[in-house]
């Protein structure tokens, strides 16, 4: 053997630095892999015997059930029903003590009574009304003031004949306001309509004793302000085939004395008012001095708006 064979041997047994690999092929002959299987929730072992679907479970110190009474009402809306107060005053009275039910006092938020109970409000005897809800065209000379010494008409006289229900007007107007009026035993919704944050609109035409500038239009469009509130206007605009005297105006309050107010504070007089919609509701298909009942749906949007 001669050193170049022998050279070639050594070289040939030495171990290489890199460490050998297997192959993909040879990987899965030594080892094959194991497909992975689907994992579900581990089942927990119960000892408690199976519970009867149709036996109601039962829970342990769970008061009886109060069996409903469909003709249940809540003590504070029976006190508005009879027409003395809104809800909200009525729970007043109800946390002081001055509500009995049955002749004993109940101060309990949420109580409600049933057919047959006696409640006593502040020492007279309660009959909850029937919920109306009349609109009426109003005519001119009519006023909504019921002082003593008044030599105008009440309003009152022209539906006086529809329910025996002891119905109020929401809100004031004045014997040359005509226009949509809107009449109710529903105390929470007169209390609704008084306030000052209101969200539904109600649309006037307004008379005036000379031609309205379109400058003062512009100023009037981007709010007035009056005694230092700000008034928001919702639309302003002349009415279309009408002597620019006649103004519509759309915006959310319901006192009638604003509207003038608007103009007096640019130099108009007001001759005359007529509001033609309140709160989704217009004159359609009712005259002047014509009153109608409101439909269900009418009274649902009322108390939505």
């Amino acid at each position: 053997m001669n050193k170049k064979e022998g050279n070639n041997k050594r070289a040939s047994s030495r171990p290489s630095s890199n460490k050998p690999t297997r192959g993909k092929s040879e990987q899965s002959a030594a080892k094959p892999a194991m497909a992975k299987r689907a994992q579900g929730p581990k089942k927990v072992k119960s000892n408690t015997t199976p519970v009867d679907a149709t036996k109601p479970e039962k829970r342990p110190n769970q008061a009886p059930k109060r069996p409903k009474v469909s003709d249940e009402i809540r003590l504070n809306k029976y006190i508005s029903n009879s027409g003395v107060c809104s809800r909200r005053d009525a729970d007043i009275y109800i946390q002081s003590g001055n509500v009995k039910v049955n002749g004993v006092p109940v101060t309990e938020m949420g109580y409600k009574v049933k057919p047959g109970d006696v409640v006593n409000f502040d020492g007279a005897i309660l009959t909850p009304e029937k919920k109306e809800y009349i609109l009426l065209n109003k005519p001119k000379n009519f006023t909504t003031t019921s002082d003593e010494g008044q030599e105008d008409r009440n309003v009152l006289e022209l539906v006086r004949g529809a329910t025996k229900a002891k119905l109020a007007p929401v809100g004031r107007m004045d014997k040359n306001t005509t226009g949509l009026l809107l009449f109710t035993n529903d105390t929470d919704l007169i209390r609704k309509f008084s306030l000052p944050n209101q969200k539904s609109s109600k649309i006037y035409q307004v008379s005036l004793d000379k031609n309205l500038k379109y400058e003062d239009l512009e100023k009037i469009s981007g709010g007035v302000t009056l005694d230092g509130h700000r008034l928001f206007i919702e639309e302003i605009s002349y009415i279309e085939d009408q002597p620019k005297t006649e103004i519509g105006l759309k915006l959310r309050t319901a006192n009638v004395k604003v509207v003038r107010a608007i103009f007096e504070h640019f130099k108009y007089d007001v001759l005359r008012i007529d509001r033609v919609a309140f709160a989704g509701l217009t004159k359609k298909n009712l005259p002047r001095g014509n009153w109608r009942f409101l439909t269900e749906q009418e009274i649902i949007n009322l108390k939505n708006v």
